[in-house]
């Protein structure tokens, strides 16, 4: 996007084209005016338009500009904190609900796709968490256990059958969830939009927001060319947030994050990587992911920004990397590289912001931004439609607040990536 190849690489490339869409001109009037065009935003509208209220979607660039249009395609359950500390950060009541709706929403995803259509090649075979030397099978082992207790459809696999699904003996064992699985993160997004203005839901894109102001219970949202009323305002922006609302942008310490994309493998070599396509990363600190398109192409990524020295430094690895989990493959040449920010949030949990009277969003996925944008996009259509309230959503409202040395802690993870990654798997 932007003439950039390194913004949104294979999937910009292999995606369906969006929806036909202009900035915003003139005045609109809307029950609800959502900034935003992510997961978030798109589901948020598609759920209130289709329980017939009128809405207007502002997104500053296009439909799946931001993560949504960059990350790896990995739908996955819950969130990175191990699924019993979270009633011990947010409350036993607050904890068990979020775990029970983040559990779920991978289904959500699947639904939407199957009852709107959506071309994204969706897999719906699981994923595999990866365990690297005995701490990372401890680590699995325990996340394994904590969700089957709260019977979650978890399998913990020993090294052989790890060896077998994913096509390398890299791994001491892995987390099968049967949950979870891949898509095409770019194709969701502009699929979730072509549903959204079908139900109804005018979207406007190249049209960042400048200004809000209140004018009795009305909402009026300024654009450089229009302007929107509504009654409410729903903040759909996250790590790329700007504008009236950087400081969602501002509370968290962006991670910055980059793929390769293989050729299509051929059949032969098919056969014994991911034969079952599911999505796969690892239990490293700097941790890597992979998966398979539905072309055959492998994906491969990790922690780091292709600009400057990473962009070479970050290649290297990457294609050191494949060799040695890989061998069968040989030496490899990548298709397409790109990549973006990870909005990380201090305890690794999402937010709920209620900025405002009537102007409410979720924010900080921390990497899982497919089944939780889309499950608390449909949260927010609920609350705003009085089917939720406010003490009954998923999470508690929570003040914005600036992590320190946030500008030293991004240039520390974009450096120290590249570090990593130029002593990594050298030999």
């Amino acid at each position: 996007m932007l003439n950039d190849p390194r913004t949104h690489g294979l999937w910009e490339k292999t995606a369906p084209l969006p929806p036909e869409t202009s900035a915003l001109q003139g005045a609109l009037s809307a029950d609800v005016v959502i900034v935003g065009g992510g997961y978030t935003g798109l589901s948020s509208g598609l759920h209130l338009a289709e329980a017939g209220s009128k809405v207007v979607l502002l997104e500053a660039r296009e439909i799946g500009f931001g993560g949504a249009g960059r990350n790896v395609g990995l739908i996955n359950a819950g969130m990175w904190v191990m699924p019993d500390d979270l009633p011990g950060v947010l409350g036993q009541n607050y904890g068990d609900r979020l775990l029970g709706m983040l559990g779920e929403a991978p289904r959500l995803v699947m639904e939407l796709i199957e009852n709107h259509d959506i071309a994204c090649e969706l897999e719906k075979n699981g994923t595999l968490h990866c365990a690297v030397g005995a701490d990372g099978l401890k680590e699995i082992e325990t996340r394994a256990a904590q969700w089957s207790a709260r019977g979650a459809p978890v399998t913990l696999l020993d090294a052989a059958e790890t060896a077998r699904r994913v096509g390398t003996s890299a791994y001491a064992g892995s987390l099968f969830d049967m949950r979870a699985g891949t898509l095409q993160p770019l194709a969701y997004a502009r699929g979730l939009a072509h549903a959204a203005i079908k139900a109804g839901v005018s979207i406007r894109t190249s049209s960042p927001v400048i200004a809000t102001e209140r004018d009795g219970s009305r909402w009026t949202v300024k654009t450089e060319s229009g302007r929107v009323t509504a009654d409410w305002i729903i903040v759909a922006t996250d790590a790329y947030s700007t504008g009236p609302w950087e400081q969602v942008r501002c509370e968290q310490v962006h991670l910055p994050y980059f793929n390769f994309a293989t050729a299509p493998l051929s059949d032969n070599l098919r056969k014994w990587i991911l034969p079952g396509r599911e999505g796969c990363w690892d239990t490293k600190e700097i941790l890597s992911s992979f998966r398979m398109d539905r072309a055959g192409r492998l994906v491969f990524g990790s922690v780091g920004a292709l600009r400057n020295t990473g962009a070479a430094i970050h290649k290297s690895w990457a294609k050191r990397s494949l060799k040695r989990l890989f061998p069968q493959i040989g030496d490899v040449e990548f298709e397409y590289e790109w990549y973006g920010k990870i909005g990380m949030t201090d305890n690794a949990l999402p937010r709920f912001h209620k900025f405002a009277p009537n102007v409410v969003g979720f924010s900080g996925y921390n990497g899982r931004g497919i089944a939780p944008g889309t499950v608390f996009g449909r949260t927010l259509a609920h609350h705003i439609l009085g089917r939720i309230a406010e003490a009954d959503l998923p999470l508690p409202v929570t003040d914005l607040r600036e992590p320190g040395f946030r500008a030293l802690k991004e240039m520390w993870y974009e450096a120290g990536a590249q570090v990593a990654h130029f002593a990594a798997a050298r030999f």
